[in-house]
């Protein structure tokens, strides 16, 4: 079963909308139908388990529904409400419990400290640059003492755009908030047939930043 809110916001929705409507889930270009090796190595290792996550966009729910079923009590968001209806659709299906949020990424509407795991595979390299600090200010806001921030991004590999990053680019807009522990730069065949280069980097809430009130 799955419990479902929805919210409005600054960003235009209408072009997350059409694509959902334009393509079925099986064929969006980031959607593999299975969830990402990277949180199947994570979940798999034991460093965290059975606790409360938030997988940001969640597109079509492969890695939610793969949190719910490894045990994590976990909410998906989005900011398409054609992808967080396919995502309850599914979990229904296989009768898992999953809370949806039809959300802005930019925006955090959650309680200070409430996740132990926040998934991010494809969120900030969306973030406008302006918006960074307080995206990453938000992630440590609701993440618990010691939470863990798994962050996917595109790599300059891909070639020069303003939302490709260096590894040391990554590192300095995290450092001040989380440390460092684990990294890997890999390239992937998408959906689309096109084939991506990505840094995935598994950061810890650094000691002493502080929850503040929601």
């Amino acid at each position: 079963m799955s419990g479902m809110t929805s919210m409005t916001g600054m960003i235009d929705h209408e072009e997350w909308r059409r694509v959902y409507k334009q393509y079925p889930a099986s064929r969006l270009p980031w959607e593999l139908g299975r969830p990402r090796g990277a949180l199947v190595d994570l979940v798999e290792s034991g460093t965290i388990g059975g606790q409360t996550a938030l997988d940001m966009c969640c597109g079509a729910g492969s890695n939610t529904l793969y949190l719910a079923r490894t045990g994590f009590s976990v909410t998906g968001m989005d900011i398409s409400l054609e992808a967080v209806r396919y995502t309850g659709r599914r979990a229904r299906k296989e009768k898992l419990k999953v809370s949806l949020l039809v959300c802005e990424f930019e925006q955090m509407p959650f309680a200070a400290g409430v996740f132990d795991l926040v998934l991010d595979f494809g969120c900030f390299h969306h973030v406008r640059m302006e918006h960074r600090k307080d995206f990453i200010d938000g992630i440590a806001r609701i993440l618990s003492e010691g939470g863990f921030y798994q962050m996917t991004c595109l790599s300059y590999r891909n070639g020069p755009a303003w939302n490709h990053f260096t590894e040391q680019q990554v590192r300095d807009y995290f450092s001040g908030k989380f440390g460092v522990e684990g990294e890997e730069h890999y390239g992937s065949l998408e959906n689309d047939g096109a084939y991506r280069h990505f840094f995935t980097f598994l950061f810890q809430k650094k000691p002493g930043n502080q929850n503040e009130a929601a």
